[in-house]
């Protein structure tokens, strides 16, 4: 007897007519006719054909700041530079409750589109460290149905900060505000280095983060070369350092937005050394696109990194949703497929295969990226995943799917009804759902 058994589902690569079965928190088994043969369970979902998909992972985001859009006041230039000025003006009124609370909202929103795993960044430049003490409880809290991974993030530079200027006659650099952080359990080191006040201090802070993670035995993901400025390119700096002290495959270059500018000869060296060392992208479309380009007039720059030619050369890439409504964004609402579609968009993946990989980018990518143990819809994996309104992953995207049952860990945790329209047209269907039925 099975807990729970998903009859007639599509999956990701292609399969159809697979039945899901879960036992306790593990898929137990993944095949065809599992119902035909007798299975039971205490619990059926008919899949009727539509697409099972492993959850929706985010990659990079910031829950601190989450949800506090208009306080104190909008972004009205839209750019990086006010957007990190106007955080400073928010973070003195902060309170751990008020983070709490608009965090675990935004985990509610996160969990009703079955994005079941975030990794978010964490400002550490605040003696206080109220973010950081505020989002480990949100992680406590919000275990049993999502994992959250925190970065010790920097965010005004671990050299250029001075935690004096926000609490006079403290002794702490920003540095062993970083690593206070880690000693209290976050999980992952994190850097600014194009924040910084000069590019040499960018280099230092990237190989004094490398070596703290190297220390600790930790993941590393930075916000690296966040800006237009093709010289800005501390990424091959972290490149270098992954490979100097051994974390390959253990870490990842978030935006890296300069690559967008960067003169095409460097770049055909740069992409081959992330490679070799196994460091990651993450991409982050909806705000890539919003951010840069601003000092432009036109032609107006995409901004977004290179991701075709990053993912041609072997570099891992996900895509992150980045920001919700806080002071360098205004919309969102925690739907990774709308990470996905924009993602095709600005990086004109439009063939088959390459709409493919931006579905990946939001699914299997990111949970690599991540190291989360157990994802998958195959036997042995947790019982995690997403029954969406769409027949394969570029439907899924194209119609930003509805999320009709979110599983986690073996147990229905949000549901969702059909995406339809009724129709009054005279000789016409009653009603549709924006999805193709071809005929055979």
């Amino acid at each position: 007897m099975f807990d729970l058994l998903i009859t007639d589902a599509r999956l990701t690569d292609g399969r159809e007519g697979q039945d899901i079965a879960v036992l306790g928190d593990r898929i137990a088994e993944v095949g065809a006719g599992l119902a035909a043969r007798g299975a039971q369970a205490r619990e059926r979902i008919d899949a009727a054909g539509q697409l099972v998909s492993p959850p929706f992972v985010d990659a990079h985001f910031h829950m601190d700041a989450t949800l506090s859009w208009g306080l104190p006041r909008v972004n009205r230039s839209g750019t990086l530079l006010e957007g990190i000025a106007l955080w400073g003006e928010l973070k003195p009124t902060l309170t751990a409750d008020a983070i709490i609370e608009r965090a675990m909202a935004y985990c509610d929103w996160a969990v009703a589109r079955g994005l079941l795993a975030v990794r978010t960044h964490v400002d550490t430049c605040d003696p206080r460290l109220l973010a950081v003490e505020a989002l480990l409880e949100v992680r406590r809290k919000v275990a049993p149905w999502l994992d959250l991974q925190l970065v010790a993030f920097p965010q005004d530079g671990i050299l250029r900060y001075d935690p004096a200027r926000d609490k006079p006659g403290c002794t702490d650099s920003a540095f062993d505000l970083l690593k206070k952080a880690l000693d209290l359990g976050v999980d992952v080191v994190g850097g600014i280095p194009h924040f910084e006040r000069t590019m040499d201090s960018g280099r230092e802070s990237v190989r004094l983060l490398a070596e703290e993670a190297a220390r600790r035995g930790l993941r590393v993901d930075m916000h690296c070369d966040e800006t237009d400025d093709p010289l800005s390119r501390h990424i091959e700096t972290l490149t270098h350092e992954t490979q100097r002290l051994g974390l390959q495959g253990r870490v990842n270059g978030s935006h890296l937005t300069s690559m967008h500018s960067m003169d095409n000869y460097y770049v055909s060296k740069l992409i081959p050394l992330m490679a070799e060392a196994q460091v990651s992208a993450t991409a982050n479309p909806l705000i890539n696109i919003t951010i840069q380009g601003r000092h432009d007039t036109y032609p107006k720059r995409r901004g977004m990194t290179r991701v075709p030619e990053l993912l041609a050369g072997g570099v891992e890439v996900a895509f992150g949703h980045d920001c919700v409504m806080d002071p360098w964004y205004s919309l969102g609402s925690a739907d990774m497929l709308e990470v996905a579609h924009m993602g095709l968009h600005v990086a004109q993946m439009t063939g088959e295969a390459a709409m493919r990989q931006c579905f990946a980018a939001v699914t299997e990518a990111p949970a690599r990226i991540l190291g989360l143990e157990g994802y998958g819809v195959a036997p042995g994996c947790f019982a995690d995943f997403v029954l969406l309104q769409a027949r394969d992953p570029i439907e899924a995207i194209r119609l930003r799917a509805a999320r009709l049952v979110v599983v986690r860990r073996g147990r229905v945790v949000a549901t969702a009804p059909r995406q339809a329209s009724t129709l009054a047209l005279d000789g016409r269907p009653a009603s549709v759902d924006f999805m193709i039925r071809r005929p055979g």
